[in-house]
């Protein structure tokens, strides 16, 4: 099974990109949705975040708000909490991998925003990077409900530059050309990843 990284600073039109390789019948491991799992009220990372920040924790789980609040406050914090949070998200995702591995799935795409933060490439097969923009990402981003100046910026100092992802990805989907275009830029990637993995099957079928 071929594991293919989905990354891309924020703004960059991931979601939608990924939301086009699902189209195709790629599953998805999506981090940020383990995330939320996690944060829910009967998620795995309740427990040990509570120890952490009390206040953070409420009747629906975690309430980002009030984190987000707590890491500008306190920037050291973050460290803290990837500690509980990121071996969580591990676990969730090689349950993932070993779920398609055993439903002979040939390729899957896990969708990793902080994939270079955190090193993430060396476990993957290829690297695709979706990027725009620069003023298009940042018109996206600050259209976003509660974002501010002070929240875009303290996100793109945790991220690695687009220029650099974009210099490290075996692949680039450009979303500032439109969703046409951004739609067939996937479908060639698409076909460049899966056509070594069905040119192996039909050599064993042989």
């Amino acid at each position: 099974m071929k594991i293919v990284a989905l990354t891309g600073s924020i703004g960059m039109g991931k979601s939608t990109t990924s939301a086009m390789f699902k189209e195709l019948g790629v599953p998805i491991w999506d981090a940020d949705a383990a995330v939320h799992r996690l944060y829910a009220p009967d998620g795995a990372a309740i427990r040990p975040l509570q120890a952490l920040i009390p206040d953070a924790i409420g009747a629906n789980g975690v309430d980002r708000g009030i984190l987000t609040s707590k890491i500008l406050q306190d920037p050291g914090l973050l460290k803290q909490i990837e500690a509980v949070v990121h071996p969580l998200v591990g676990k969730d995702r090689a349950d993932f991998l070993a779920a398609a591995r055993e439903q002979g799935v040939p390729l899957t795409i896990v969708d990793v925003p902080l994939l270079f933060e955190t090193g993430g490439e060396a476990y993957v097969d290829a690297v695709i990077v979706v990027s725009c923009p620069p003023e298009m990402q940042r018109a996206r981003v600050l259209a976003r409900p509660g974002m501010t100046e002070e929240k875009f910026a303290s996100i793109l100092a945790r991220q690695t530059p687009d220029e650099v992802k974009r210099s490290k990805s075996d692949f680039v989907i450009d979303t500032g050309l439109g969703l046409d275009a951004a739609r067939e830029q996937v479908g060639m990637v698409y076909e460049a990843l899966i056509k070594p993995t069905a040119e192996t099957a039909r050599k064993k079928d042989a």
